[in-house]
Parts: structure tokens; sequence; C-alpha cells
């Protein structure tokens, strides 16, 4: 069995943005769903799976040369939840897995293993999360018995409701890296990324 795999979220429909699909977006002439896919084959032994729903089509042409598996949410529009339930569903074992947003372009290969050896080094039994005090961050590290508790509840699956109603089962980690936290959903998100990407060089 794998010790890591991942699942990349890459359904959503974008309204926040306009009429672009966000992850098309280039950031340093990179399309930002690229640059997430692009971390997390970096690092990952086992299968890394992208859900896709809006625009699939455009969404697996531009990560057609990845070593990917892509899983269409038919249900894509009623958002996130069934997409994370999704992947859940279909993704192949591991030991973890990294439950990852498609809009974190900040997200390199180096934030994905730091945050996967202190999930190894403190709570592998538990669901890690990256915090920044009161404030929570992704991706998620899952580890492979937790699983099937994350759908357990058909009408409310996911991470979000069971990690806050089952603290015990979180570890949550404390950093300041801005890659864990910022998320592209506005023209203004994506403005203050590309800013801090320029400051960065």
């Amino acid at each position: 069995m794998a010790d890591c795999g991942a699942i990349i979220l890459a359904a959503g429909l974008s309204r926040r943005m306009g009429a672009r699909n966000k992850l098309l977006i280039e950031i340093d002439g990179v399309p930002m769903i690229r640059r997430v896919v692009r971390a997390a084959t970096g690092i990952c032994d086992g299968s890394v799976t992208v859900v896709t729903g809006h625009q699939r089509e455009d969404i697996e042409a531009a990560l057609a040369d990845f070593p990917v598996t892509f899983v269409h949410n038919p249900a894509f529009e009623r958002g996130q939840k069934s997409s994370v339930a999704c992947g859940l569903e279909t993704a192949a074992e591991a030991e973890a897995t990294l439950m990852m947003l498609g809009d974190q372009p900040l997200l390199s290969s180096k934030h994905l293993m730091w945050l996967l050896s202190q999930h190894r080094a403190q709570a592998p039994r538990r669901i890690t999360v990256p915090v920044n005090g009161a404030v929570r961050g992704n991706p998620l590290v899952i580890p492979r018995a937790l699983k099937p508790l994350l759908l357990a509840n058909p009408r409310d699956p996911g991470c979000r409701s069971f990690t806050r109603a089952h603290p015990e089962h979180v570890h949550c980690v404390e950093t300041a890296d801005p890659a864990f936290f910022r998320d592209i959903d506005t023209a203004e998100d994506l403005a203050g990324v590309q800013r801090q990407q320029e400051l960065s060089e």
C-alpha cells in the first residue's frame, strides 16, 4: 500500500471569479491547477486523484501530461461536500491522504512534505490540520482508518463537519506560512497572490 496519496478538488463553478474558471488562470505562466497538481505529484508515492466537475474537459486537458486519475463528480453543482465525498469514495487507498483544494497556488511540494512530516511524527492516527491561531488552513492529512468515518453521514459527508464535531480525531499544527491559508475565490484574492509572488522573486 502506498504511504501517501492525494485528492485534489477541481470541480467548482468559480462563481465569484466571474466568467473565468479560476483553476485555469495562469500564475507566473502556469495554470493554477497545474501548480497544485505539480506539488502533489512531486511527493506522493500513491495515486493523485483529481475530482472534476465544471468544465471537466478543460481541466483534464490542462493536466494531460500529469500521472493523475480523473474522477468526475456528476453532482458538483451541489457544492464542495459532494466533491469531497466523491474523492473519498473513489481514491486508491494510502496510509495518509492529502485532501487538497485546487485553488491554493502557493503550495509547493516542500510545504506538503513539511505537513506530512508533522502528521507522521506527532499524530499519524488523527486528521492533521494546519492552523494559524483560530484560522484553519488546507490541505488536511487524513489517515486511512478515518476515511470511512468521513462518509458515515451521507447527509453531511466530508471533513469540515466531522473535524468540528470530533476534535478528539484532529491534530492541529501551527504555522504562519500563507501558502496553507491562501485560496483564490475572487479577483482580489488573485491580485493578492500575484503581488505576493512578485515580492518573493
